[in-house]
């Protein structure tokens, strides 16, 4: 059967004169368009934030009132707009279930029944404490592990569920109920080392393959079985409208219709064909729809931003994924942190009980997004009955579990949450429960699958992650056909992203942030530099890995592998599109081997499309590849022929994300008004296409527009704009980066040095201890880093001693220079003399020492009275992934 797509492009390239191929992309964004105009959310069958704030307060003391009279048990319909769609039972309520639910709980005190509705993160919580407080679930959030171990074995992983699971079932009790562990599993079961990391979403929707996203749902929910895992949140249905979001690559697509093709299917992978009608059978795990809703949709791209927006296109668009997943059986829906209109989510009683529960008929349970009820105006972080009064069912309360249980006692005493408002949160959590097999599965360690590290990157699976990859590459442009690459050519592979599996896996990557990982944390995987040699080595060819472009006899053609650093949410954030700005140090890497007369191939790893018109017109050819994971030779099944040079495998990936023209396109979405794209929504070239591409416009519409790095101060040997290092003492300041200046007398100077394989990446400061000196970054626009704060970030400084430490070393933050909080690090420098290390010091530790975080214009001051000799080459914010350092005074 001829394809409508397909046949739509070639009608419009006949009466336009453009060629078919080209068309095509065009095509798509026209039917796009329309069932944007009139979306239909039948089903094709086609993060938790890693926040970790201060221990809870101390539990208020509050006035119990009289018991309010205990309303009908089932609430009275909200009316909410048409334009939600009006959903059938899923199957998740049956007599036999409802049946064991009611038995248990006519067991279960009321202490129970509260406790099941409270989440605790594994950072802030132990084995111990459910031996007295009968939480109904846990979790590990970002960054935490077992004994703070990031990379911790599989069967550490495994003893830790199990500890915590029999743990709380010895807790006397006439109400047994197995404890449920939940976990971010969002590329597959991306926390534990040897895992099988697959392509972000961003990538997966490129795809336009249903059938694989349902088989990836499979694999992720194998190895999560195996380490005894009960719960992935996961799949995000965000439907991303501002790329400059710094979860957009969590999103499937900026066309709900992709979205909502996707969304049934990875449920279905995960809990298992009828698992939410029929029970979730062992080897499959529950699954979560997130975060509902609208944070897609936040105003300019803000991460827990504010969605301002019509009910109706709230439903027709950021709501797309969540019917299909409904249909599938999905057991929980989280919460978002967002606003819609003004009002926090987790406090929107007309949508989470109205549209969610009622209207579509959710019958599973609810749960918040990492510390969300913080957010909502009238609560406190250790009591919120605002939440659970407007639908949420379960707390996630990490670190405030124990206040937030006991307030939430109280607040059910007092009539405040009603009796029947806590017995229908109880209800969907049990139901969850017995759907998700907790009830017959047994300790982690006693169930059939655990332990089975075959599991963990198995053939089978990498297959399917390979797959994966060569279907989600997208074409943009291929000058002269000079792709794919003759297997016995002289290839050099260079770039930021060669030899990085971390970075071309990104965020939620064994750590949060998906930063400071090794190779050695993919004993499995296989960098995009390696697939080159795997390729190429049979044909008699070569592919010489070099760190900066360097080779020592000319290559017949260089893959160029670039993109952006690995982040998760809010340090993604990003004010514009534009790539590298003000500092194009990968551009220069390409015009570097151009001018030596060799081909370039530029491989594009990133989260979201970015304006990179300088470096698509400086390569012959240009390629989409995302964030691939683990699967690096994806990429050369697809660039690398055969040995006649001929395709092995053709680029099918389509573009879900529209390509901005310029980098303050902001918003730039198919079916909007003003519609005008670089390329666009199904845009991607084939093999059969030509691929040539006019010259692009190098102006980024930026202006004068000032870029503010707020989480990098200094990297690849320059100051970022619009920081500016001085040097001080007592005398006077002198201003600028130059690689050699002082201060006014000479007290503290600076010399340029050698660092990161980069001529003059570093800096060396020398205090010569004839009075104070101070090198301190400065703005004078200060930046406000509470959430940074919030979200446990450090002051990462990578540094090398040149001589000894001789006494007191202050680093500082300050709202200006008269302000600073300092904190001694001289204790924590302990790389022996010679050696680059990194130091992280937590912003909450200048926090205690006075900064007030809101207000940053000096976020680095390194003074010293005694000799000091010290060089550093990176000076930014960074995750703290358990080496994060207080130093006491």
């Amino acid at each position: 059967m001829s394809n409508p797509k397909s046949e739509a492009a070639h009608r419009l390239a006949r009466n336009s004169g453009v060629k078919p191929s080209l068309m095509f992309g065009v095509a798509l964004g026209v039917i796009a368009a329309l069932s944007l105009g009139a979306f239909n959310v039948a089903e094709a069958k086609t993060k938790v934030s890693a926040h970790k704030p201060a221990a809870h307060k101390t539990v208020k003391k509050k006035v119990v009132k009289p018991a309010a009279k205990t309303p009908a048990a089932r609430e009275a319909l909200i009316a909410v707009d048409p334009a939600w769609p009006k959903l059938a039972d899923a199957g998740l309520i049956d007599a036999a279930t409802e049946a064991k639910i009611t038995e248990i709980m006519s067991r279960m005190t009321l202490e129970e029944k509260v406790g099941q509705t409270v989440q605790a993160d594994i950072a802030y919580v132990t084995p111990d404490d459910l031996k007295t407080y009968p939480l109904g679930s846990i979790l590990a959030g970002g960054n935490s592990s077992p004994g703070g171990n990031e990379r911790a074995t599989p069967d550490q992983w495994l003893k830790l569920a199990d500890d915590y699971w029999r743990a709380a079932q010895s807790r006397p009790t006439q109400a047994p109920i197995p404890l449920l562990f939940g976990i971010d599993a969002v590329h597959g079961h991306s926390n534990l080392v040897g895992a099988t990391i697959f392509p972000h979403n961003v990538g997966l929707g490129a795809t336009h393959d249903p059938d694989l996203i349902e088989k990836i749902g499979e694999a992720t929910a194998a190895e999560m079985a195996a380490a005894g895992v009960d719960w992935t949140f996961a799949p995000t249905v965000a439907v991303a409208r501002d790329k400059r979001w710094g979860r957009a690559y969590e999103s499937y697509s900026e066309n709900p219709a992709d979205v909502a093709a996707y969304s049934g299917r990875m449920v279905e992978g995960l809990q298992g064909p009828n698992g939410g009608r029929d029970g979730i059978k062992p080897g499959h795990i529950m699954s979560t729809a997130k975060h509902f809703l609208g944070d897609g949709g936040t105003k300019d791209g803000k991460d827990q931003g504010n969605a301002e927006l019509s009910e109706a296109d709230l439903a027709r668009i950021h709501n797309a994924g969540y019917p299909p997943a409904i249909r599938a059986g999905v057991l929980s829906v989280m919460i978002s942190f967002s606003s819609w209109n003004g009002q926090k989510m987790a406090s929107n009683k007309r949508l989470i009980t109205g549209a969610l529960k009622q209207r579509m008929h959710f019958d599973g349970f609810t749960v918040t997004d990492w510390n969300a009820h913080r957010q909502i105006p009238g609560c406190e972080h250790d009591d919120c009955p605002q939440a659970i009064n407007a639908g949420v069912d379960m707390y996630m309360a990490p670190d405030s579990w124990k206040a937030i249980y006991e307030n939430l006692v109280t607040d059910v005493k007092s009539g405040e949450v009603p009796m029947s408002r806590l017995d229908d949160a109880v209800r969907r959590i049990l139901r969850a429960k017995i759907k998700g097999g907790l009830f017959t599965l047994g300790a982690p360690l006693d169930r059939p699958l655990s332990g089975h590290w075959d599991q963990l990157s198995s053939p089978a699976h990498r297959v399917i992650a390979r797959q994966a990859v060569q279907e989600s590459l997208v074409l943009l442009k291929n000058s002269n056909h000079i792709l794919p690459l003759d297997p016995g050519a002289r290839i050099l592979v260079t770039g930021s992203g060669a030899n990085d599996i971390g970075k071309q896996s990104g965020g939620w990557t064994i750590t949060w942030q998906g930063t400071g990982n090794s190779r050695a944390d993919f004993p499995h995987g296989q960098s995009i530099w390696e697939g080159l040699v795997e390729a190429t080595e049979k044909a008699g060819g070569t592919a010489t890995l070099s760190d900066n472009g360097f080779y020592k006899e000319k290559p017949d053609v260089a893959v160029v592998v670039i993109g952006e650093d690995p982040y998760a949410e809010f340090q993604g954030d990003r004010p514009n599109l534009d790539y590298q700005p003000g500092d194009r140090t990968d551009l220069e890497l390409i015009h570097k081997l151009k001018k030596q007369g060799i081909p370039v191939v530029t491989i594009f790893l990133s989260g979201r499309p970015l304006w990179t018109n300088p470096e698509i017109n400086a390569s012959d050819a240009f390629v989409a590849a995302w964030l691939p994971g683990t699967e690096g030779g994806g990429i050369a099944d697809v660039i690398v022929g055969d040995l006649n040079r001929q395709p092995r495998h053709d680029f099918k990936g389509k573009l879900t994300f529209s390509w901005p023209k310029t980098a303050n396109q902001g918003p730039l979405n198919v079916g909007t008004v003003g519609y005008d794209p670089l390329f666009p929504y199904g845009y991607g070239l084939t093999y059969a296409d030509i691929g040539d591409l006019p010259q692009l416009s190098e102006d980024s519409g930026l202006r004068d527009e000032a870029v503010v790095n707020v989480d990098t101060y200094f990297a690849s040997g320059r100051i970022k704009a619009p920081w500016k290092l001085s040097l001080i003492d007592a005398q006077g300041a002198n201003t600028g980066d130059q690689s050699s200046f002082g201060s006014a007398s000479g007290v503290v100077t600076q010399s340029a040095v050698d660092a990161d394989n980069k001529q003059e990446g570093g800096r060396a400061l020398v205090f010569s201890g004839k009075g104070t000196g101070e090198a301190a970054i400065t703005t004078e626009a200060p930046v406000d880093l509470s959430r940074q704060t919030t979200g446990k970030m450090t002051l990462g400084v990578t540094y090398r001693l040149d001589a000894p430490v001789t006494g007191p070393v202050l680093l500082g933050m300050g709202a200006d220079r008269a302000s600073e909080k300092t904190v001694d690090i001289a204790s924590v420098l302990k790389a022996p003399v010679g050696t680059w290390a990194t130091v992280k010091v937590t912003l909450d530790c200048f926090v205690a020492a006075g900064l007030d975080p809101s207000k940053v214009g000096v976020p680095f001051a390194l003074k010293s009275q005694t000799p000091l000799s010290i060089s550093y080459s990176s000076i930014r914010l960074a995750s703290d992934e358990g080496d994060g350092v207080c130093p006491v005074k």
